[in-house]
């Protein structure tokens, strides 16, 4: 029998093998793990669907396989085992075709024809759903449509007139009309050859560092970044976490400072709902979600991994040590699950117990803001007539200027900051910590912040 790719998630048709765990000859049992694929930035168990001997291995490492496709072969499985059981071969479906761009046209010259949509974002020409499905049908592309309405959206309309056009250039006198240039992405330029100035080490780069580049190109090339900084003083959660991390760890928690401001931020999306939204610049639309899934930049070995924490609104502050600590250990042994790496509303990165203070990260797209906190250092503060030595955390929040405007950003900055500031003993001792969790953190009064 064969060992086949088992569907690997939703949206996920393949992965890289980055593991084979077996050879020919040796014996393996049902469900033991044969092979690890490397998919995202998750690395999936793969195992065998039946008890048998390893007649020969399909694969190698570096080898990049699809759902479905045969792996091993397994020799002495007695032909009981079903193959598709342990990996399901997907029933085929349609795969959108691609719409060839519209071969030159021997017509008179006219603009609704020869004009070509160039986004600098990246982004095709906007248009409905239904406009859209009417010219892959027709095999039209919307790049050459002029669009009437506003920004250049293109309605049923401007398509039955660029049909039109077509259609009286076909009888009129060929005259071949000057293709402009269909993309205006600059390309990079050759490399230089190095080893001219002395010796280099090529090293390929792996799978997750080549989607890293991919995911950070994309958010830089769609999203109009801004940055907006600040401090909060967190002396207080500092002395709650100092007096509070006996009992977590009697739990196999960790109080650290990140737990809170998992919890601040949430009241923060709460109050300011955009920077907990999505930007669907094809519908026109801002998308506000009504659920908060934080995800949490962890730095591994291999690269930067984002895993999520679903329903960080509902949970307490020990629920929330409990699952970052484990969803962390998971994420550097790379055991993470492409499941737990998706669905992400708002995301942190802390660099805090590496140091540095403010830096500008960039956007998770399609979230529209991500939060950077540096490490926290000793300050002297004026408080009213004192001078007072306190712990000052470094905050960068970087956003979509496309939907959140400054004002908004360095409101949410300051509230954020406030929120760190206002808790105290009931919001973090455990007896407290479950009926806590649906409660925001205690406040201090509302600031000019809120009310502007």
């Amino acid at each position: 029998m064969d060992v086949r790719i088992p569907q690997l998630g939703e949206g996920a048709t393949s992965g890289t093998v980055v593991g084979i765990l077996v050879e020919v000859g040796d014996k393996v049992t049902k469900d033991q793990t044969v092979i690890e694929l490397e998919n995202e930035k998750a690395v999936a168990p793969i195992p065998a669907g039946a008890d048998g001997v390893v007649e020969s291995v399909l694969i190698s490492v570096g080898d990049t396989v699809n759902v479905g496709q045969p792996i091993i072969k397994l020799a002495g499985s007695g032909g009981s085992a079903k193959p598709a059981a342990a990996a399901p071969q997907p029933t085929p479906q349609a795969a959108p075709q691609p719409v060839a761009a519209p071969q030159p046209v021997a017509v008179a010259p006219q603009a609704s024809v020869v004009q070509t949509y160039q986004s600098p974002s990246g982004f095709p020409p906007p248009a409905s759903p239904s406009v859209r499905k009417m010219a892959r049908e027709l095999g039209i592309d919307l790049s050459r449509v002029q669009g009437t309405e506003n920004g250049g959206r293109i309605t049923l309309a401007d398509v039955r007139n660029y049909i039109a056009a077509l259609q009286a250039g076909a009888f009129q006198a060929p005259q071949q009309v000057a293709q402009p240039s269909v993309s205006n992405v600059p390309q990079p330029k050759p490399l230089p050859d190095f080893t001219k100035w002395g010796k280099v080490e090529a090293k390929p780069a792996s799978t997750l560092r080549k989607k890293i580049g991919e995911q950070m190109s994309l958010s830089w090339g769609i999203v109009p970044h801004v940055s907006q900084f600040d401090e909060a003083d967190i002396t207080s959660i500092l002395g709650l976490r100092k007096e509070f991390a006996a009992a977590y760890d009697k739990e196999g928690a960790r109080l650290t400072v990140t737990v809170f401001v998992l919890k601040a931020l949430v009241d923060a999306l709460k109050e300011f709902p955009v920077f907990n939204s999505t930007y669907d610049i094809e519908n026109g639309q801002i998308l506000y979600k009504q659920y908060y899934n934080i995800g949490i930049a962890v730095d591994t070995e291999a690269g930067l991994i984002v895993p999520v924490i679903k329903d960080v609104d509902k949970k307490s502050l020990l629920e929330l040590s409990l699952e970052l600590q484990s969803i962390a250990e998971k994420t550097r042994s790379r055991k993470i699950a492409i499941e737990d790496l998706q669905g992400g509303t708002f995301t942190v990165s802390n660099q805090g117990s590496i140091g540095g203070g403010h830096f500008t990260p960039i956007v998770n797209h399609p979230e529209v803001a991500i939060l950077g906190l540096g490490r926290g250092a000793s300050r002297l503060v004026l408080n009213g007539k004192q001078v007072e030595s306190r712990s000052m955390l470094p905050i960068s929040l970087s956003y979509d200027h496309r939907v959140i405007d400054g004002g908004s950003a360095a409101r949410f900055a300051r509230v954020l900051a406030e929120n760190l500031e206002g808790y105290d003993k009931s919001s973090v001792a455990l007896t407290k910590a479950k009926s806590a969790a649906k409660k925001a953190p205690a406040k201090k009064k509302v600031s000019k912040a809120r009310k502007g």
